[in-house]
């Protein structure tokens, strides 16, 4: 929403001087709220911002927006927490201490305490799922854990021991069956010698769908997870892409996890570049399905 002012849609007056309403960019994410909210918490990082006479000290976006160079999907639970001091987290958050990290910048200690992970009477960390990997939180891994366990109280018992040979082999086999989709978008613009004149243009995002454990076995830290953070290890997402460009370098990290492709599919589109060239742009969008069994 464009503002025409530069801190917000109304105007400061001479004993304050910043408006009701304002505007923050926080790490390229937008966010809209009141000048109390920010002020709420006394002694924090964004009450010692918005309650000096100085406004123009603070640094802006070419919009006018305040701006904070900190990870702008994380501060929406910052916010939160200014307007009522109350932390709600989505179920499975995997975030919680990057988010700790957060609070230490904004210096909101008791936030800090909230997030700070609890231990246990056998000084180990508690049973609070914010702490765990999502991937462990799920049926099949727990299984895979019981099989790995079982793996190690039951060794192997020589030539005669098929038993425990047989549950030894199989715990660190166990791969979760499923699908995973690779899309992406491509444009590439033809002249009138197609043979000569095509100018390839690289594709922009590979684009990853399916459950997000899957999505995080096979792509680890190349996986990009900011347009779904919050997202539980059994549910399916369609916003996750990668890190990379190379289609080959998906699809050795999808062979290596087992996984073999059963079907794709592509669409195209065709349009002039120019009124008064031949010159065309082809846009197409291309879909892989892999499936592990």
């Amino acid at each position: 929403m464009a503002l025409a002012d530069s801190a917000g849609c109304a105007k400061p007056s001479e004993d304050l001087p910043f408006p009701e309403i304002i505007e923050l960019n926080v790490g390229g994410q937008v966010y809209i709220t009141r000048h109390p909210t920010l002020i709420s918490v006394p002694g924090s990082l964004l009450w010692e911002m918005f309650t000096q006479k100085n406004v123009r000290s603070l640094a802006r976006d070419s919009k006018g927006r305040f701006f904070v160079d900190r990870d702008g999907f994380l501060f929406r639970y910052i916010l939160d927490y200014m307007r009522d001091q109350q932390l709600v987290l989505p179920e499975h958050f995997p975030e919680r201490s990057r988010l700790q990290r957060e609070a230490e910048y904004f210096m909101l200690p008791e936030l800090v305490k909230m997030l700070a992970p609890k231990l246990s009477k056998q000084n180990s960390l508690g049973d609070d799922p914010c702490q765990s990997d999502p991937e462990e939180l799920s049926p099949s891994a727990d299984t895979a854990r019981s099989l790995t366990t079982a793996s190690t109280v039951l060794p192997s018992t020589g030539a005669g021991g098929a038993g425990g040979t047989a549950v030894g082999a199989a715990g660190p086999d166990v791969r979760r069956a499923g699908f995973i989709t690779i899309g992406y978008r491509g444009s590439y613009t033809l002249g009138r010698d197609s043979q000569t004149d095509a100018k390839f243009r690289r594709v922009a995002r590979i684009m990853v769908c399916g459950k997000t454990s899957l999505a995080k076995e096979v792509f680890g830290d190349t996986l990009n997870e900011s347009r779904d953070p919050d997202r539980p290890p059994e549910r399916y997402t369609s916003r996750y892409y990668l890190k990379f460009t190379f289609l080959e370098q998906a699809f050795d990290k999808l062979a290596d996890a087992g996984f073999h492709m059963v079907a794709c599919n592509s669409t195209g589109t065709c349009a002039f570049a120019h009124d008064q060239t031949d010159d065309r742009i082809w846009t197409s969008y291309t879909e892989y399905v892999f499936y592990r069994e």
